[in-house]
Formats: C-alpha cells, sequence, structure tokens
C-alpha cells in the first residue's frame, strides 16, 4: 500500500513538472511572438566591388531586361529531402554540408543566368533549421554587381516542434537584387492568421523596390511570398487586396510594375487534379484592371511545361511527385513581355525551381 502511494504521488510531481514546463514554455512562446510593424523602409546596399557594377547601367524604354524569381527554400530542399509541414520526415537541412552545398549552386546558376533582376524568398540569417549559416552572405558571393534590399518576414521563437527534431528558432526573408539603384523601398506586413497557426507560418510580407527610369518614372519591384499554411479564404483576399491597392496605385503613377515571387496558388490557367490546399488556383479574377499574368505570354507551351514548385512530403520523384506552378510574376499593361520560362533545375537544391522573364518598358 504505501509502495503504491509512493509510486502515485511521483507519478503525480512528474505530471505537475510536465504541466508547469508546457505551461512556461507556451508563456514563451506568445511572449516572444512579435510581428514587424508595417510600412518598414528596408536599407538598400550593394554586392561585390564597384568593378562588378556595369557603369553605363540604366533603366530604359523600349530595351530589353531579364528578372528571375527563385525560391531557394533554405538551402533545405535536395531531391531526397521531405518536410515536415508538408507531411514529410526533416524539420532542418539534412545537414550543413549540403545546404551549404545548394545555397552554392543555385547562387551560380543565378549568376550564370546575368539577370538584370532578381527576386529570392526563404533566404535564411541566422536559423536553426540551417545550421545559423547567413545564406545571404553566401548569394552575395555569387551575385555580384548589384543594388539590393532585405525583408525579413519570418522571426520565430524557438519551436519544439515536431519533437524528433525541433524547428527552433529562424530568422528568414526575401532578396531584391537590380542592378540600377533601387531609391525607394518600402516593407509592408500582410494581415495573417491570428489563429495557433501563425506560429508555423510566416510572418507574411511583401517588399517594394523603385528604380528610376531615364523618363522619370519608376521600375517598381514587388517582392512577394504568400501565405500557406493554416490560411484561410479571408486572409488569402485580405492579402491580395492589399497587395492590388499599392502595385495599383504604382500604375496610376505612370510607373512601371512587376510583382515577383511565390504565390503559394497555382497561376496556371490550367486547374490541377487533386490539388492540395496550398496549390489552389490563382483568383484571376481579383487581378485588377491595367496587369496582367505574365504566364499567359510564355509564347510556347513547351517554355513552362515543367512546373516551378513540386511538393514535399515524401523525396522527389520524376514522373510521380506532385508538382504546380506557384511561381512567376504579375505585370502592368506598360511592360512588354518578349520571353517567359519556368527553368527546368529538376529540383536538385529546393522544392521550387526558378521562373526567368525578358521584358521591355514601353
Amino acid at each position: 500500500m504505501k509502495k503504491g502511494k509512493r509510486i502515485g504521488k511521483a507519478a503525480l510531481i512528474i505530471l505537475a513538472v510536465l504541466a508547469l514546463t508546457v505551461g512556461a514554455y507556451c508563456v514563451y512562446v506568445l511572449l516572444a511572438y512579435e510581428r514587424l510593424p508595417d510600412g518598414l523602409t528596408l536599407e538598400v546596399k550593394k554586392s561585390g566591388s564597384a568593378d562588378d557594377f556595369l557603369e553605363d547601367f540604366q533603366v530604359r524604354e523600349n530595351e530589353e531586361y531579364m528578372i528571375m524569381t527563385y525560391n531557394i527554400g533554405f538551402g533545405a530542399y535536395t531531391r531526397d529531402y521531405s518536410f515536415f509541414m508538408d507531411g514529410g520526415k526533416f524539420s532542418w537541412a539534412k545537414d550543413k554540408e549540403s545546404m551549404l552545398a545548394s545555397v552554392s549552386e543555385m547562387g551560380d546558376l543565378i549568376s550564370g543566368a546575368d539577370p538584370d533582376f532578381i527576386m529570392l524568398q526563404e533566404v535564411d540569417r541566422d536559423g536553426t533549421r540551417s545550421y545559423h549559416v547567413d545564406q545571404l552572405e553566401i548569394l552575395n558571393q555569387f551575385i555580384k554587381g548589384y543594388y539590393y534590399d532585405y525583408a525579413q518576414n519570418y522571426d520565430s521563437p524557438f519551436l519544439f516542434f515536431p519533437p524528433w527534431q525541433p524547428h527552433g528558432a529562424n530568422v528568414a526573408g526575401m532578396v531584391t537584387y537590380a542592378r540600377g539603384e533601387i531609391t525607394e523601398t518600402l516593407r509592408r506586413s500582410f494581415p495573417i492568421s491570428e489563429s495557433l497557426s501563425r506560429f508555423v507560418d510566416l510572418d507574411r510580407c511583401y517588399s517594394i523596390s523603385r528604380i528610376p527610369a531615364r523618363n522619370g518614372k519608376y521600375l517598381c519591384l514587388y517582392n512577394v511570398h504568400l501565405s500557406a499554411y493554416g490560411s484561410n479564404d479571408v486572409i488569402r483576399e485580405g492579402q491580395l487586396s492589399m497587395l492590388f491597392e499599392d502595385m495599383t496605385a504604382d500604375y496610376e503613377k505612370g510607373n512601371y510594375v512587376i510583382c515577383g515571387g511565390d504565390y503559394n496558388h497555382n497561376i496556371k490557367k490550367e486547374s490541377v487534379e487533386n490539388a492540395p490546399e496550398w496549390a489552389f488556383p490563382f483568383p484571376r479574377e481579383d487581378i485588377p484592371e491595367g496587369f496582367r499574368m505574365a504566364i499567359d505570354e510564355a509564347g510556347s507551351p513547351e517554355h513552362v511545361a515543367h512546373d516551378s514548385c513540386r511538393t514535399a512530403d515524401k523525396p522527389y520523384k520524376e514522373g510521380e511527385t506532385f508538382t504546380v506552378t506557384l511561381d512567376g510574376f504579375i505585370v502592368s499593361d506598360n511592360v512588354i513581355v518578349n520571353d517567359y520560362r519556368n527553368m527546368d533545375c529538376g529540383y536538385e537544391n529546393s522544392d521550387h525551381d526558378p521562373v526567368a522573364m525578358k521584358f521591355t518598358l514601353e
């Protein structure tokens, strides 16, 4: 009898300690969670030395330029990688060496393409999941001769989920590069879910980078990463409404507008069977007057036959893994699309592949 009471008492003490620990952790997460304020001005920096910059570069009418968008997936998504939020196995990059190799290979690919403007998403600056490596520093070793700004859209408290490999604390964001000088910047905070899902989704935002054109107008680059996990129709509609309002304001001033990034919607006209929630069709009917989806002007279906994203619930297998096009560009009517391609990199270094567009300004 006495032994049983001692065991019962010990069990109660253990349960009480566990309850206090869980409670204290929940309080920590709630207190540590903080969103950046809306309307922040972003700092503009330079990558590379003075010799890397094109002295005569200027945004002009009737001259062709190239722009790329690429969600680099914090360097984790090799072809054999699966992510816990998608039902997969891992929470961190497989190891530091493979992550460094992936980021370097993506930086080298971008540099080799030699675009004039670049939009990147999921670039980690300091994260448990990416072994506390500043990936922007690595990218800048390859992407030289650009002005750039960085917009933070993720700064999580330490997350002990999943239990077999806690996601930890992570700081990540989006980077916009331009050959021409970026003279105006803005970070806009998207409306996001107020439920517990906000702790595992990003602190969603978009950035605006304005580059002066020779005719006195601006080329306005909108770098965007819409919500994926735990969002609902109200949140999605609120995010797009806010984004389109700013884009329209720039267009009505006579500026050129290109919005690129990861929309977390299927941006092709064709619907996809058995699509997961994060791959629903983009609400094209909401695109404001004066704008259009650039993928519709790809020229040849072959240019966009390859999808820009693969699901990460299990390792990638060509012909079996679900794929969809989430990445691309929306452009204003004064931007002429000359060439548009979903680049087929075989998802070697990210669950996304880059999208490239050549354009001229009227």
